[in-house]
């Protein structure tokens, strides 16, 4: 299981705001949850998702692929992914690991 951070960043679009474009590509993650493919947390400045590597590798595609098919002529992409083999963590497992050894201070 691999847990990816993506950033979608429409350019050229008419406004400064891309809630729009975040909304629809959210949609697009909610499909593949629905189909318990994947598990996403929208944070403020990006998208955590989590799942089989090549699984979430057509899901940045799809991701990628929004603000194309609403228009625009160029987008940019980033993508982080931590992909662990020898033990089996969730998001909120590599949050809850920092948060204890914080309070073990």
């Amino acid at each position: 299981m691999a847990i990816v951070d993506v950033t979608v960043i429409p350019v050229g679009t008419q406004t400064p705001s891309v809630s729009a474009y975040v909304a629809d590509i959210q949609k697009v993650l909610m499909g593949y949850e629905e189909k318990g493919q994947i598990r996403f947390q929208l944070t403020p400045m990006n998208t955590i998702i989590e799942g089989e590597l090549p699984v979430l590798f057509e899901v940045i595609q799809a991701m990628h692929e929004v603000p194309f098919e609403k228009g625009l002529v160029r987008v940019c992409t980033n993508i982080r992914i931590d992909d662990r083999r020898d033990i089996s963590r969730k998001m909120e497992d590599k949050v809850e690991r920092v948060v204890s050894q914080l309070e073990s201070r």
